[in-house]
């Protein structure tokens, strides 16, 4: 038996309950397949079948607001994925005829939509020869064939290249759709970056890294920069009016661009370049925080009330329903809200 089909038979037994294969269609494709990149099956297991009850087709998406979808995606992180794929539904919607195309050209000239996403709609919604190169296949097929290439764009490159030449043996395959799938799933599963079950692999007798005894040798990874943190202190200052609390929506160049934020300020910062928030220079008492971190940061967050007049002036800051399924409230903003116990 074709090696292949053994992993394609050991992913269907093991993985066909997930529910974008379940139900297929080239909308929970791509929905999907933006929820997944750099984000875990688990974690998208835990809201994709929610965000399709909200949002069951690309016509529903389009007519949603960027924050309507952001408070949908909460939990998902990576924000610009959930502003990317609503673009992909107007796109599809105004020039397709809200038919997701099945041209890699058509697929590439959406909004939102990459060579990645693209490769995937047609491999694994609809079952053309297709190959979905992620950071998992990179891995898990230069492992196979014995690629010994750095990883990155060039690596990349040539397995889709050597692909497109027949270089890379599959034998007989059935589906494309299932062979990507399987190499995901083997990638996720047993043929990890720092970590290899070669024993129990369907593919162990024919991978050529395995029989060098030195799996994590393939691919060549190039020397990582040890990430240096930032300490950070910010004062989250909260106002209370009734059932809203005061609050700004941040600019497209912040982070957390679109979401609402509580008025923040700096109290201390290891880096000296920090320009998030402004500084606070006053005294405060607060006995209540919390930790976050975002990018670079390690931040303690410094919790008080106060009443508006004790802040600085700001003409952005205005009065949010203390909803989060109405306000595309951030994620520490969320955080310390709970905290001291305004929202549930």
């Amino acid at each position: 038996m074709n090696k292949f089909n053994e992993l394609i038979s050991w992913s269907k037994d093991s993985y066909a309950h997930l529910p974008w294969r379940k139900r297929r269609s080239l909308y929970h494709t791509l929905v999907s397949e933006i929820m997944l990149q750099q984000t875990t099956v688990g974690t998208v297991l835990n809201h994709f079948e929610r965000f399709i009850e909200l949002y069951p087709d690309v016509e529903t998406l389009a007519k949603s607001t960027d924050d309507e979808v952001c408070i949908a995606w909460k939990g998902l992180g990576y924000y610009r994925r959930a502003r990317n794929l609503r673009k992909a539904a107007i796109d599809i919607c105004e020039h397709f005829d809200g038919e997701i195309p099945l041209s890699y050209e058509d697929l590439t000239s959406i909004k939102g939509i990459g060579e990645y996403t693209a490769n995937a709609i047609l491999s694994i919604g609809e079952d053309k020869k297709a190959l979905a190169v992620d950071a998992n296949l990179e891995r898990v097929l230069s492992r196979i064939f014995g690629i010994k290439e750095k990883k990155g764009l060039k690596l990349q490159n040539k397995l889709k290249s050597k692909f497109v030449n027949g270089e890379l043996a599959f034998g007989r395959i059935k589906s494309y759709r299932e062979l990507n799938e399987s190499l995901m799933d083997l990638g996720r599963v047993l043929c990890q970056a720092r970590k290899t079950d070669c024993a129990i692999c369907p593919l162990r007798t024919i991978c050529i890294a395995n029989k060098s005894n030195d799996p994590l040798a393939y691919p060549e990874t190039p020397q990582a920069k040890v990430k240096k943190y930032y300490q950070l202190e910010l004062l989250r200052a909260v106002v209370i009016k009734g059932n809203k609390v005061l609050g700004y929506e941040k600019s497209q160049d912040e982070w957390l661009a679109g979401q609402v934020e509580l008025p923040t300020f700096v109290v201390k910062s290891d880096d000296s370049n920090f320009k998030g928030y402004p500084k606070w220079n006053n005294d405060f008492n607060s006995d209540v925080s919390i930790k976050t971190s975002i990018t670079k940061y390690k931040i303690v967050n410094h919790i008080q009330e106060f009443e508006k007049k004790e802040l600085p002036k700001n003409s952005t800051y205005k009065y949010y329903e203390l909803d989060p399924l109405k306000v595309n409230f951030a994620t520490a903003t969320l955080k310390v809200l709970k905290k001291i116990n305004v929202i549930k």
